[in-house]
């Protein structure tokens, strides 16, 4: 199919996946959900859907995701994949969670509760202590355990965008929410609490927005900027300064630098995806993520995994097309697990930022 067809068979898709769901769909368990918490119930089956690339060069095909193998969920798939055209990318991906922090040891329920990342011992990434700055270092809230410094942005004032403290000149480190968790003025460390940082002696910055996310609302970005206090940072590394962006295709070969995995390949397996059912556990439960962008692993182990979040996702030419966020259990190459990123642009105008 080519991109307009396609467009317009997704959305109805989704308008009849999204049916089914209601009427043959039922509310499941948080342990069945898997995820933990009696604020995360969700309505079974659930499906997301995307745009894939076909096996045509040039062409393109609908993805399908499902998260459940309870038989309602099959049922539900094979009514969807009925009606997606000849040959649907069809691929069961389990849980989908946040790839990063909570706050640690948190008991309330109006926080995120703690997720760690992978210990510092098993990481290939940067879990130390760097200066200058750099992208894809640990970096976190001081009351979060670690993620991932995607790169370096500067305030583009939009009228529908709060201004940003720290005037015209001041540089701002960009990552998820779930990483840079707080209000403004919160202190930001580097590296994270569960890499050894410590406040005040690892302190580089304060938390300057955040893009709100809420329970049973639909998002599309799970991004915050912190505000540092040395502007001195490495905008070069790891392939010259990033600058550009692009939307990401179908197909599109893809890297990140990660605190976790290091520097990973992966392809653009999926774009514009849908209803995808993100965990945030006892604050947010589970949220819907929609436009989204997935990767599948190119190399020999996955594109990330916990920790790795908020790091910034671009083409090997160095134009950034994403903002890595959540990941799965299944349905990557090699029993993998498939990343999902949100649009830079996206991410961006949410903000009111642009890259450094």
């Amino acid at each position: 199919m080519d991109l307009t067809h396609v467009r317009e068979t997704k959305e109805q898709l989704v308008d009849y996946a999204r049916d089914l769901a209601e009427r043959y769909g039922a509310v499941v368990s948080p342990r069945a959900a898997g995820d933990g918490t009696p604020a995360d119930t969700v309505r079974a089956p659930t499906l997301a859907i995307g745009i894939a690339p076909a096996a045509e060069p040039g062409g393109y095909e609908i993805a399908v995701r499902y998260r459940l193998g309870v038989p309602a969920a099959r049922a539900v798939v094979r009514k969807v994949v009925a009606e997606a055209g000849p040959t649907p990318d069809v691929r069961r991906t389990g849980r989908i969670r946040r790839l990063g922090p909570g706050r640690r040891g948190s008991v309330r329920a109006d926080v995120l509760e703690r997720q760690p990342p992978v210990v510092a011992a098993l990481a290939e990434g940067e879990t130390g202590r760097v200066r200058p700055l750099r992208p894809g270092i640990s970096i976190a809230h001081v009351d979060v355990s670690a993620g991932t410094l995607g790169g370096f942005v500067v305030a583009d004032p939009r009228p529908d965008v709060p201004e940003l403290p720290g005037g015209p000149d001041a540089l701002y480190a960009l990552s998820n929410r779930h990483v840079l968790d707080g209000v403004p003025g919160d202190g930001v460390l580097q590296p994270g609490p569960a890499d050894g940082g410590t406040d005040p002696a690892d302190r580089v910055g304060t938390i300057a927005a955040v893009v709100p996310l809420a329970r049973g609302e639909r998002a599309s970005v799970d991004a915050a900027v912190a505000l540092l206090d040395d502007p001195q940072v490495d905008l070069d590394y790891p392939v010259g300064r990033v600058t550009t962006t692009a939307e990401a295709a179908p197909g599109d070969e893809v890297e990140k630098i990660g605190r976790t995995t290091g520097h990973t390949h992966g392809r653009v397996s999926a774009i514009e995806m849908d209803d995808v059912l993100v965990g945030y556990g006892p604050e947010l439960g589970v949220l819907a993520f929609d436009g989204q962008i997935e990767v599948e692993s190119t190399g020999t182990g996955p594109f990330s995994r916990g920790g790795d979040s908020g790091s910034l996702v671009h083409r090997s030419d160095g134009v950034a097309v994403g903002l890595l966020f959540a990941g799965s259990e299944t349905g990557g190459p090699d029993g993998t697990g498939l990343t999902y990123v949100n649009p830079i642009d996206t991410v961006l105008e949410a903000l009111g930022v642009q890259l450094a």
